[in-house]
């Protein structure tokens, strides 16, 4: 499992798993996963609902510390906070909300969105890396991404001017996703600055929050991720997951800085 942890209470270890990268630089929902692991673990046993990561430095793969910090423990929630560092240069800083298994839920429901239009996922393009092509990096060979046609053309030049990607996403080898994955799938695919008519190229996160509304979806998972403020060097990246039935099961927003 990439993203085990071992130790703890307060101080945990991880290996920061060769692949997962994005040409070089680990990618940011994998650093995210393993410090909401940690949490969990902290926790004893709660369920992530909740967590934003602000990153400070580029990871590599290794081993990593993770500190972790029982900010409140109430009678439903849980707020925690980790720090992932390596040699004693921090790297993320993330906060996590935590909930009871057990905790009666409010039945109220109200969704006003539709999942993504989307083909089905034998008809998107999977995204594999390949040893003479710069895109997609290394990290989309670690799972099971499929794009939307229409979206994967971006990255080759052909651009819809809209700053929208869409795709199917899943773990690779059958396993079972949870909340930590579902973490993992709202930084995974090609940012959607790339369907817009502005330079493609690294795509830095500045910090990244996701909502999580099911720790355990089955299936394939649908996403759509759009911009629609890039201003002053800064872009947002709102998000959102669902699982094969229509159902929400994490929405996200990100800042990150645009491509020079």
């Amino acid at each position: 499992m990439a993203t085990a942890v071992t130790g703890g209470p307060g101080r945990w270890s991880a290996h920061l798993a060769e692949g997962w990268d994005i040409f070089g630089v680990t990618n940011g929902g994998y650093l995210m996963a393993i410090a909401t692991r940690a949490m969990e673990a902290e926790s004893g046993g709660r369920i992530l609902i909740s967590a934003t990561g602000s990153y400070l430095n580029p990871a590599g793969a290794g081993p990593v510390d993770v500190d972790v910090e029982v900010l409140k423990e109430g009678r439903s929630l849980s707020t925690l906070r980790a720090t992932i560092s390596t040699a004693g240069r921090s790297l993320v800083y993330v906060t996590g909300v935590f909930t009871d298994p057990e905790t009666q839920r409010n039945d109220a429901r109200l969704v006003l969105a539709k999942p993504p239009d989307l083909p089905p996922p034998d008809e998107c393009v999977p995204a594999l890396p390949t040893e003479d092509a710069p895109l997609p990096p290394p990290f989309t060979g670690k799972v099971d991404l499929r794009i939307h046609p229409e979206d994967a053309r971006a990255v080759l030049g052909e651009k819809t001017g809209v700053p929208l990607v869409r795709g199917w996403f899943r773990l690779r080898d059958g396993e079972t996703m949870n909340a930590h994955a579902v973490v993992l799938a709202t930084d995974a695919m090609p940012p959607a600055i790339f369907n817009a008519d502005l330079t493609v190229g690294w795509t830095p996160t500045v910090d990244l929050t996701v909502q999580i509304r099911d720790p355990s979806p089955a299936g394939w998972l649908a996403s759509r991720f759009s911009s629609r403020f890039i201003t002053d060097g800064m872009l947002e990246e709102d998000g959102e997951i669902w699982d094969e039935q229509g159902n929400p099961v994490a929405l996200s927003r990100q800042l990150a800085l645009v491509p020079r």
